[in-house]
This record gives C-alpha cells, structure tokens and sequence, in this order.
C-alpha cells in the first residue's frame, strides 16, 4: 500500500508543479485609448509565452494573450497592441528582467480629462496597478499611448499639456513612485490636422524627469487611418527603445 501511495504522488507531482501560479518579477502598466489597447488584426503565429504574464480583470496573474486589452476595453472589438510585441522585445533585449507583467488599462475613445485623478479610469489604474505589486516584482514603468480623440476639440487640444503634465505627477504621488519611468507614445494620427499639431508639440514638449516620448508618426495605420495596424505593433521596436532608456533611469530592473 505504502509504494502504491508513493507512486499516484510522484505522478500527481508534475501536475502540482505544473499548476503552481507563477508571478511577474517586472511589471508594465498599459494606459491610454484605441492604439494601446489595440486594433490591429491577430497574426496566425502569435502564441503565448510562459514569460509574458497580464493581470485580468479579477486581478489575479494569467498568460498573457492577445488580444491583451479584451476585458478592459469592453464593448470595442479589440485586436493586437503594443503590449505583448513590447515585452517580447524587452525579453530579447535583456532576459534578466525575469517574468514581465502587464496591467492592461487602457480604454478607446477616451480624452485626457477622463484619465484625471477621481475619475473612474484614474482609480482602476491606481487601483490595478497596486495590486499587480502584491505577490512581488517592481512597476518597471508606464506605457501611455493616448491623446487622438482630444484632437476632436480645440479646448481639449489646448490644455492638453497642462493636464498631461499633472495627470503624470497625480500618477507618481498615488503610486508613491515619484521617479516613476514613464514612456509616451506621441500620436501618428487623430482627427483635425491642426489640432492634432497642439497635441503632438504639448507631448514632444513636455519636461518631466524620466518622461520620454517616443514619435509614431509616420507608422502604417489601419484602413480607417486612426489606428496602428499590426505591422506598426508587431515589427515597430517600442519595446527597443524603452529597454534603451530603461537602462539609463537609476534604480529600474533591481
């Protein structure tokens, strides 16, 4: 009895093993509209990895997979987004930075008032982002990629800076992370030409420590000539860039 106990447990092992959760040593925070949360079309040969975690929805640790952003961009048909091809190429870039995690937050269609501190959006970021912390690993950085709708409005346009500006410090302050790398991506579309000049020159001139931007103008866009198309998420290195700067920001990947 006693070996035929031993041997249904060492058959049940690689079970357990197998089930055991695994956490993120480094954690991503994915904010903004549309083009964060992803429009482009799946590819056939995108397939998850045991190394690219998200935080769902019920805040609990799965496999990452496409696409990233279904259950927090409820009610949009959501598709491939920088998230995933980002951390693939952090991965590729530097393996020491472990298990990446991702906390997708992104919402389409939103302007960048409704991202301020008290707003519903504001608080399921804070609220996401400290639990993604609760098992361990480090917030690496945020990735913000919004600011297309606010080109529908000169008003929005015009104090589009100023509420950046302070939207980014609020964030900081509530997450007790005043360094806080954070990378924008500055936008490659939008709706009023002009205005979407106010916008583009309020994030390339925005000056804010450890604040970076990263210029996708000129990316390919879907049909629709809003949205990145999957070329512009999968083959554009975002996430080259920001293991580049990553390197330079004291105290990241510790």
């Amino acid at each position: 009895m006693r070996f035929f106990f031993l041997v249904c447990l060492a058959l049940l092992s690689p079970l357990t093993m197998a089930q055991e959760p695994k956490y993120p040593n480094s954690i991503f925070l994915l904010a903004g509209q549309s083009n964060m949360a992803g429009r482009g079309s799946i590819p056939s040969q995108s397939t998850p990895s045991p190394n690219i975690l998200q935080l769902a929805l019920n805040k609990t640790w799965v496999e990452a997979h496409e696409p990233l952003h279904k259950e927090m961009d409820e009610g949009k048909v959501c598709g491939i987004g920088p998230g995933v091809p980002f951390a693939n190429t952090i991965l590729a870039e530097d393996p020491s930075f472990g298990v990446i995690g991702l906390v997708p937050c992104a919402k389409g269609g939103t302007r960048l008032k409704q991202w301020a501190r008290g707003s519903k959006l504001y608080d399921r970021l804070v609220e996401r982002a400290n639990a993604s912390i609760q098992r361990g690993g480090k917030i690496q950085a945020l990735l913000w990629f919004q600011g297309e709708t606010d080109t529908k409005s000169t008003e929005d346009a015009q104090l589009y800076r100023t509420r950046l500006h302070k939207f980014f410090n609020d964030l900081r302050s509530d997450l007790h992370f005043p360094d806080l790398p954070i990378f924008q991506v500055a936008l490659a579309s939008g709706y009023h030409a002009d205005l979407i000049k106010t916008v583009r020159e309020a994030q390339l001139g925005l000056s804010l420590a450890n604040v970076k931007t990263i210029d996708a103008w000129g990316l390919p866009l879907e049909p629709d000539g809003l949205h990145l198309n999957t070329e512009s998420a999968v083959k554009t290195p975002i996430g080259f860039w920001c293991r580049k700067i990553l390197a330079q920001v004291p105290g990241s990947n510790e």
